[in-house]
């Protein structure tokens, strides 16, 4: 995917982050001009997510606990009077140069495929409009399990239907993302990226429950607390592979599992006393990824309640316990992720951290105290240097309200 790399301490009130964000917004419409000869009619913003709990439940039918960050996609557009359609990025190789009629049934291999996955479900229903130039850039790390991917779907869905006037649901453009990446992308992705990022709501952390997908909002002290990442700069472009591992894995498990509970639908529903009595008619590896699932589904719970009742300290607590699940259990962490995790534990400001996204290198997140932040993230970032001789990139991140047009000015 394509985004631009972010690190250091950066944080601040909404209105510096809004004035941050318009910033960059307006040299992308700047870039816009350059790359296609004429300014952008419009710009828009999708942010990427970071998950706090429920690691690698999304498409085990788990809850998840993620929130939408304010770094992401930036999209300048501008309508065409003819059918043509053209994407570039800012930070990716290659055009996409096609018209409405004639998009490509397959994917390319290419950047590009994620939004035109979504052009692709959409573009009949334009069909008495014209064409499109989109220039794609963004602030946030590619293949850092901060879902840039779902940032650009669900953006792309959203800017489609705003400029082509499609009336689409918040919920609609979520499965469009979500189409795109399985059917035509190809990843076998769970629920929860295009939906914390298509319903995202500033101030809170989006509550899935990935079986049924209902949801809600969880009240969070972003005056108190913050979220911020350390990113190892371990890119995960070779880590496709041995995701779909990990979901055909859990597959098989519950596949196992499920005649000692006729009524499971997915591996979620596989209670603890089940697991305790059959584990062992299990393969080494399958029992591993099983225990991790279960477990995960009862630590989430527990965080949940910890929220709720204001003990942030609790929620933290589950996080540092679902790490080490990932690690031991679900074997998705590396050492640049378990550096930083310990080295997280070692400061008192730092309430929880365990890895995101997939895994396999990657970022961490943390939950940390604002009053210690600036200095637990250096003693994290000095940690990792000494063992690994780099700086890794580290950034307090704000909540986001979730992909919306910026008007500048």
């Amino acid at each position: 995917m394509h985004a631009h790399r972010q690190s250091g301490f950066e944080g601040g009130a909404d209105a510096s982050r809004e004035a941050r964000l318009r910033a960059a917004l307006e040299r992308h419409g700047r870039n816009f001009e350059e790359q296609f000869g004429r300014r952008p009619t419009a710009l828009y913003f999708s942010p990427g997510r970071v998950n706090l709990m429920g690691a690698h439940l999304d498409y085990n039918g788990g809850p998840v606990a993620p929130m939408a960050i304010d770094r992401g996609t930036f999209f300048a557009v501008a309508e065409r009077s003819d059918r043509r359609v053209r994407f570039a990025s800012t930070s990716e190789s290659g055009w996409l140069e096609t018209r409405l009629e004639r998009l490509a049934p397959q994917r390319a291999g290419r950047w590009f495929d994620y939004p035109l996955g979504v052009l692709r479900q959409l573009h009949s229903r334009a069909a008495a409009l014209g064409g499109i130039d989109v220039l794609f850039g963004g602030d946030l790390a590619v293949g850092a399990g901060l879902s840039s991917s779902a940032s650009i779907c669900v953006g792309t869905a959203f800017v489609l239907d705003h400029i082509w006037r499609l009336g689409l649901t918040p919920l609609q453009r979520v499965e469009l993302a979500l189409n795109s990446e399985r059917e035509f992308v190809g990843v076998r992705c769970g629920i929860m990226d295009p939906f914390a990022v298509g319903l995202a709501q500033a101030g809170s952390l989006l509550w899935l429950d990935c079986k049924d997908a209902s949801y809600q909002h969880l009240p969070f002290d972003h005056q108190r607390f913050a979220v911020a990442v350390a990113d190892t700069l371990v890119r995960r472009e070779l880590a496709q592979s041995a995701f779909n591992q990990r979901v055909a894995e859990a597959a098989e498990a519950f596949e196992r599992l499920r005649k000692h509970c006729p009524q499971a639908r997915v591996l979620r529903d596989i209670p603890a006393e089940v697991l305790d009595t059959h584990e062992r008619e299990l393969p080494v590896e399958l029992a591993r990824r099983a225990r991790h699932v279960v477990s995960e589904v009862e630590r989430t719970f527990a965080a949940r309640s910890a929220l709720m009742e204001g003990d942030v300290r609790g929620f933290g607590a589950r996080m540092f316990a679902s790490h080490r699940s990932l690690r031991e259990l679900y074997e998705v962490s590396a050492p640049e992720l378990d550096c930083l995790v310990d080295a997280a534990a070692a400061s008192t400001a730092v309430c929880g951290a365990r890895l995101t996204g997939a895994g396999f290198g990657g970022c961490v997140v943390m939950l940390v105290e604002r009053a210690g932040a600036e200095q637990a993230l250096e003693d994290v970032a000095r940690a990792f240097d000494e063992r690994f001789g780099r700086r890794p990139g580290v950034a307090l991140f704000g909540p986001d309200p979730g992909p919306r047009e910026v008007v500048l000015g």
